[in-house]
């Protein structure tokens, strides 16, 4: 018997667009027994063993399956996308009436099962390190001149460091970068990430 997620269960019926799309996804993700609901960034979230495999939510223009580590799914009928660029494991397959959720019925099987093998595996993505990111400019300037500044950025987690180097590379103009930066210097000093 199928154990059902409270919190899952609320979000399914508090549901307003969407709704009918989310049921046939929950029912056909939950065909697969050896996955577990669980409830994970407000949206059910389905699990192997404890992993995340699949899960499920929806946007304005679309509902969709995440799939964790999707970018490692052999993706046969071309359906799965990422969300952005900046997305690198994850992959969604995306869905905007039931009709189109029943004709790949079977293919969402299929990569339901493949993201079980993947996780059994142990297959990891390989993660884009620090020094795959571009240092702008004008935050190499800021380094060079400011050996606090360096000190803090380099002590910072890779993971805060890709984020801060991300979001000033998105600015496409000069200002904007020089901009970013002193807004986010004391932020660097005081080691912290870009959202914290």
């Amino acid at each position: 018997m199928y154990i059902m997620n409270a919190q899952a269960e609320h979000f399914f019926e508090a549901a307003n667009q969407w709704k009918d799309e989310f049921h046939l996804l929950r029912e056909i993700v939950r065909e697969n027994q050896s996955l577990e609901e669980d409830y994970k960034w407000m949206h059910p979230c389905y699990t192997f063993e404890g992993k995340n495999i699949v899960l499920i939510h929806g946007f304005k223009e679309y509902c969709a399956l995440l799939f964790h580590k999707g970018a490692l799914i052999t993706d046969s009928k071309d359906v799965l996308i990422q969300q952005t660029e900046n997305v690198q494991s994850a992959r969604q397959m995306r869905f905007t009436h039931v009709e189109q959720i029943i004709a790949q019925g079977s293919l969402i099987k299929d990569y339901i099962k493949e993201a079980i093998e993947i996780e059994k595996s142990g297959k990891k993505v390989k993660m884009k390190k620090v020094a795959d990111y571009p240092v702008p400019r004008e935050f190499q300037l800021a380094l060079d001149e400011d050996n606090a500044l360096r000190t803090a950025f380099y002590s910072l987690t890779p993971g805060r460091q890709k984020g801060y180097l991300f979001y000033f590379n998105q600015a496409k103009q000069t200002k904007t970068r020089e901009a970013r930066i002193e807004k986010y210097y004391q932020h660097i000093l005081d080691s912290k990430g870009i959202d914290d």
